[in-house]
């Protein structure tokens, strides 16, 4: 615990360290940087010991949002940082109502809550080259910390043909596909999911859509529009657009329809205890070719060191004096100087948020709830639709 700071970009110091709750930890430190002076607000989790845990922070449904120090009372968590990128605003599409739904995938408690999105329907800034919406950062079965792929693997089956299911509970689903959404989506429009194209988010919303309800393996509504409310436990709403829409249309109420997916992860054979979305800025302890190294924000990222049983989460500040940030090129160094293997980057700017308990920072024993370490960008904290959230039993 309580690694050396940054090498390459160096802490000037580190200040302020405290412990949280067995095997984890709470440090700053200032960084020399590009843009000017830097702050870092770190929690320092140890996955190997037995008390300790992370966890996807969400709101009860992917289409929703809520303040991370929100998400971490309520889920009981001494600690966690704000997540994945996610569908903040509809300016291109006028009448759309934003979802709030994060980009990339989502796992919690070993269930799959959806997929990802088509790569040219992201929020956030560019990825580095050859790297997708699927990548995500978790904890496995097995209690370590790992970077993956997670793709969807899902068919519909209607009773004249198979289709392959192109998305699960997501803002955005491929052009001529289907798309089925779950209780776990919540009640909030899909009408957005037939916006945009696979290469181009603002693309208009399609002009051929159309929805069935399922339950019981049986087609019980069907509609020409996505509608919204709260979809019903054991019921799978099923979104088409273009030729996904067209096989939809050829259903009637009480056709049997058949619906399964999955979410199977491109190297790891260990199951995901949870998961998010983001992207990988450093592998093997080597950043990443074409991570930028000209654009400065205040940013989110962690870091997976020791094999994976120790995780770092980062949060930079956002208050006047260190709102200049770091490059993402910077973020990558100075997760390898914290002694990071690997290394996720996470939502920024507004939502760059960190919080651990209360009880050691205003060190008022009983206290229940968290309180913010980093200052946001925005002068308070963003709803986000996820986070990573910090448990322990000590």
């Amino acid at each position: 615990m309580g690694a050396a700071p940054a090498s390459g970009v160096q802490a000037t110091d580190k200040m302020a360290e405290s412990r949280i709750a067995p095997g984890v930890e709470y440090w700053q430190f200032d960084i020399p940087a590009s843009h000017g002076m830097a702050r870092a607000h770190v929690l320092d989790v140890d996955l190997s010991d037995p008390r300790t845990s992370v966890g996807l922070l969400y709101p009860g449904a992917v289409g929703a949002r809520s303040v991370v120090s929100a998400l971490a009372d309520g889920a009981g968590a001494v600690g966690g940082i704000n997540g994945d990128f996610f569908n903040i605003s509809e300016t291109q599409h006028p009448g759309v109502e934003a979802t709030g739904a994060p980009v990339g995938p989502a796992v919690a408690r070993g269930r799959a809550l959806k997929a990802a999105v088509p790569n040219g329907q992201r929020f956030g800034p560019a990825m580095p080259p050859g790297v997708t919406t699927e990548a995500v950062l978790g904890v496995g079965s097995d209690g370590r910390a790992r970077m993956d792929n997670l793709r969807l693997d899902g068919e519909v089956r209607t009773p004249q043909t198979r289709l392959p299911l192109g998305g699960l509970n997501q803002y955005a689903l491929p052009v001529g596909s289907v798309g089925a959404f779950t209780s776990d989506w919540g009640s909030t429009s899909r009408v957005r999911s037939t916006c945009g194209t696979d290469t181009s988010r603002g693309a208009p919303c399609s002009t051929d859509t159309h929805e069935v309800k399922v339950r019981g393996g049986r087609v019980v509504e069907s509609a020409g529009t996505p509608g919204s409310g709260p979809v019903a436990r054991g019921t799978t709403v099923l979104v088409g657009r273009e030729a996904g829409a067209q096989e939809l249309r050829k259903l009637s109420v009480g056709d049997r329809v058949g619906v399964r997916h999955r979410l199977v992860a491109a190297a790891s054979r260990t199951p995901f205890r949870f998961a998010l979305g983001g992207y990988p800025v450093l592998r093997g302890g080597a950043p990443l070719p074409g991570l930028d190294s000209v654009t400065s924000a205040v940013r989110t990222a962690a870091g997976i060191s020791d094999n994976g049983r120790r995780l770092l989460l980062l949060s930079l500040d956002g208050s006047p004096e260190f709102r200049t940030g770091l490059t993402i090129a910077e973020v990558a160094k100075t997760l390898r100087g914290l002694g990071a293997r690997e290394g996720f980057s996470l939502d920024g700017g507004g939502s760059s948020t960190l919080v651990s308990a209360a009880t050691l920072v205003a060190k008022a024993p009983g206290a229940e709830s968290v309180t913010v370490r980093n200052h946001p960008s925005g002068g308070m904290e963003r709803p986000v639709p996820n986070g990573i959230g910090v448990f322990s039993l000590g």
